[in-house]
């Protein structure tokens, strides 16, 4: 059985390489400072991002991070998932799925107008979920040269 919660203090043991496994996937690379400051939100409760654990048999084997942000299209907030990640051995199981229902759980919670989120054009196996749980857009990113 998998449980869907919020993410807490005695989670970081298990989460950390999630986070290094995502980060390894995405090709970048992030400092020890920045992990900590992003566990240190994480845990806050009062700032964001906000974090959702996957846990099955007491372990965390999946997380999602979403932060609101205001818009100038709609009166209430978007949520923007950021960051889903599911250790590769428990992929095939809806996990994925299952984080990003309890993000759309959080969001209409929180009222949110919409929930989006990005991924790179490699990540098949991603795009295969989202395509059966979102709406791809027609939007395109760019960014500051060299950024």
């Amino acid at each position: 059985m998998i449980e869907v919660r919020t993410l807490k203090p005695e989670d970081r043991e298990d989460w950390e390489p999630l986070w290094d496994g995502y980060n390894r996937f995405y090709e970048r690379a992030v400092p020890a400072q920045v992990t900590e400051r992003t566990w240190a939100l994480l845990m806050d409760g009062s700032k964001e991002p906000h974090g959702l654990a996957a846990v099955r048999d007491g372990r965390v084997i999946g997380f999602a991070h979403y932060w609101y942000q205001g818009t100038t299209a709609a009166l209430l907030p978007k949520c923007y998932l950021q960051d889903l990640f599911v250790l590769p051995e428990a992929r095939g199981l809806r996990i994925g799925e299952k984080l990003i229902e309890a993000v759309y759980d959080a969001a209409d919670a929180h009222g949110a107008s919409e929930v989006y989120w990005l991924t790179q054009h490699f990540n098949g196996p991603g795009r295969a979920l989202y395509d059966r749980v979102g709406e791809l857009t027609p939007f395109i990113k760019y960014r500051r040269p060299g950024e």
